[in-house]
């Protein structure tokens, strides 16, 4: 399964919103804190601009405004052009001044996630992790354990998502295989930036994701899938920007 990956930062929104559907531009002034309307920006420009870069549609401002990203009942993103659905699915997640969107042509299920690397306190491991997961952090080194944890709860939004659940469900019900800790990244090492890593993450015993994960600057991203996902593809990051109302 080909899956579509783009990343933007609040550099990369412009200051219009001529790109918001009508019903977008009213929901997005109905935001009363500051940090929630500009998360909210990121994450549907985000997510229209990997829409239409994936199914090679023009990136112009009555395009992307054509494109509606809405919550679906379970909360998950849902898309739809012009009022109709779209037989795509995307995941979004957005933290600190960036976001990520995933994409999958089709209605596969699918989940991505961005974290910081950042210490976590070990009451957070004993809540949230898995007696399996305990024992793999517990055993890796100092230098290693901010990166590890970053992995193993990125890996599991993504998969909460990828289920269309997020943290209704208890965390401890997804166990988290980062098998790239083990292939060549391994304790105290840097990642190579961009270097996808392949884990696997498994629901109540019997259901299986596959994914990847990456480390880039001090973010870990994750994404999961069913079925097993490819490693992810770039979308074209050069010229983002909507053109000026001259060259429209």
């Amino acid at each position: 399964m080909d899956v579509y990956w783009l990343e933007q930062t609040d550099r990369d929104l412009p200051a219009a919103n001529d790109w918001l559907s009508e019903r977008e531009a009213a929901f997005l002034s109905s935001l009363q804190f500051p940090k929630r309307s500009s998360d909210w920006r990121l994450g549907r420009w985000t997510a229209k601009q990997a829409v239409a870069r994936s199914l090679n549609m023009p990136v112009r401002r009555e395009a992307l405004a054509g494109i509606e990203v809405r919550p679906a009942a379970s909360g998950a993103p849902e898309v739809s052009l012009a009022n109709q659905p779209m037989s795509v699915t995307v995941s979004l997640s957005h933290r600190d001044g960036a976001a990520v969107c995933a994409v999958v042509l089709s209605s596969a299920a699918l989940g991505c996630d961005l974290e910081l690397i950042e210490p976590r306190s070990d009451p957070f491991v004993t809540d949230y992790f898995t007696l399996q997961e305990q024992a793999l952090v517990a055993q890796a080194a100092a230098a290693d354990r901010s990166r590890l944890l970053a992995l193993l709860w990125s890996a599991k939004e993504s998969t909460l998502k990828a289920l269309r659940m997020g943290l209704r469900l208890d965390t401890r019900c997804v166990v988290v295989n980062p098998v790239g800790v083990a292939q060549g990244c391994g304790a105290g090492e840097i990642c190579p930036s961009g270097k996808w890593y392949p884990l696997q993450v498994s629901y109540d015993r019997d259901e299986i994701f596959h994914g990847w994960w990456r480390q880039n600057g001090n973010r870990v991203q994750t994404l999961v899938g069913n079925p097993r996902p490819s490693a992810p593809i770039s979308l074209r990051t050069d010229n983002l920007s909507l053109p000026t109302e001259s060259a429209a």
